[in-house]
């Protein structure tokens, strides 16, 4: 099956099966929603769904956390992985906010980018999530079921990234990220992905080529 088919196939089975795609993440304003991000990092989004009502309402605004001191911070986040960068991360990306961006978090994936703890990943999300932009936030299941489908033959990121921008139309772009996370959450998983669960596996290249019949 060629690529460009797939793309199709895939779409169609997702647009009718899964219209409602969307974050897994709490949130409440652009803002608190970029703070759920960089603490996602390495870490389930159920676990930061459990620190971040208490997050939010101690800092509503990025001027409230760009006061707070590290002590703080670091407390409140210190049973989320990697909570002594990330406290860097959040103080310094709420500073910026009010000394570049007037306090609004930027709609552009290159200024998010400029922003402390927000690589590109974390910048696509925002600007997909918040803003709509047409772009694709690639994480590490995204990565791994793009490729296992056959819709990248990519080894790095950017490259899968580049991919799958070719390959969904712009308007479905932030839905198809939140298809493929979701899908390599719940179905095709890392270890043990469920294939006689997966309604796409007959487009799938990598079932498709273990189940060919010699």
């Amino acid at each position: 099956m060629e690529r460009n088919d797939r793309f199709t196939h895939i779409t169609d089975w997702f647009s009718a099966n899964m219209e409602i795609a969307e974050t897994e993440l709490h949130y409440d304003t652009p803002f608190h929603l970029l703070i759920a991000v960089i603490l996602s990092a390495q870490c389930t989004d159920r676990r930061v769904n459990m620190y971040t009502p208490a997050i939010f309402e101690r800092f509503p605004e990025p001027s409230d956390l760009a006061a707070a001191s590290f002590e703080e911070v670091y407390g409140m986040i210190r049973s989320i992985s990697f909570p002594n960068n990330k406290a860097k991360h959040l103080i310094g990306m709420a500073g910026r906010l009010v000394s570049d961006f007037g306090g609004i978090v930027p709609s552009e994936p290159e200024q998010l980018e400029t922003l402390p703890g927000v690589g590109r990943k974390t910048a696509n999300v925002i600007a997909s999530v918040i803003y709509d932009k047409p772009v694709i936030a690639v994480d590490t299941h995204v990565f791994r079921v793009s490729r296992r489908l056959g819709l990248s033959d990519g080894t790095n990121v950017e490259t899968v990234e580049k991919d799958l921008t070719s390959g969904f139309a712009p308007e479905i772009r932030g839905k198809a990220h939140h298809w493929l996370i979701l899908h390599g959450r719940y179905v095709c998983t890392a270890r043990k992905p469920k294939c006689q669960e997966c309604g796409i596996r007959d487009f799938c290249r990598e079932y498709t080529m273990e189940n060919v019949k010699i």
